[in-house]
């Protein structure tokens, strides 16, 4: 059965990795052995498969840019990754990471909208409808300048970033401990929206 509204576009959830999926850690993440899932984080992935929410993967990967770890060994953990949330029971979408070092000038890298712009494109998504979370405030301002709505988790640097965000955003940004707290907050703002 064909859709009725092939126009129509759908709301999503752009999800931070590090901090927000996986451990954050200091220095980059170069082997699996770096990687460590937050099993809060698969609940909520679980939780909002259920829903029908689509999720995308959006994230900074400087240490490509600064020669710290290939482009090929980057792109298969974070392939790695993905699968590992979709063993455990999580639709993930689609996974785009910007290689680029922040003086490198691109517009992928957030704060700048990039990524968002792209999947929207490449996935049919309706960015003014959909939720960019985060661990860090570029994650917000990638939000912002997409047109998405952008919430915080103290997972990873968000508690470090808090009070920066609760600053700036000026009550705009919603603040959570974790992205399993923020699956209400999600569900109400993409269900509320279709």
């Amino acid at each position: 059965m064909s859709d009725p509204n092939p126009d129509r576009k759908t709301p999503a959830l752009f999800l931070d990795r590090d901090g927000v999926l996986i451990e954050n850690r200091p220095g980059y993440v170069k082997s699996w052995d770096d990687v460590e899932i937050i099993p809060s984080s698969v609940t909520a992935g679980r939780i909002l498969t259920e829903a029908g929410v689509p999720m995308v993967i959006v994230s900074n990967q400087a240490g490509i840019g600064r020669g710290v770890v290939s482009f090929e060994v980057a792109r298969k953990l974070y392939d790695q990754m993905i699968d590992a949330y979709r063993d455990q029971g999580v639709a993930i979408v689609a996974g785009y990471m910007c290689p680029h070092a922040p003086e490198e000038g691109c517009t992928c890298r957030k704060p700048l909208p990039g990524m968002l712009v792209q999947a929207a494109l490449e996935h049919h998504l309706d960015l003014a409808s959909s939720v960019m979370v985060g661990d860090a405030l570029r994650d917000l301002q990638a939000a912002d300048a997409a047109g998405a709505t952008g919430m915080l988790v103290r997972s990873g640097m968000g508690a470090e970033q808090e009070q920066q965000v609760v600053s700036l955003g000026a009550g705009r940004w919603k603040v959570f401990d974790n992205l399993l707290e923020a699956v209400p907050a999600i569900l109400t703002h993409v269900k509320g929206i279709r």
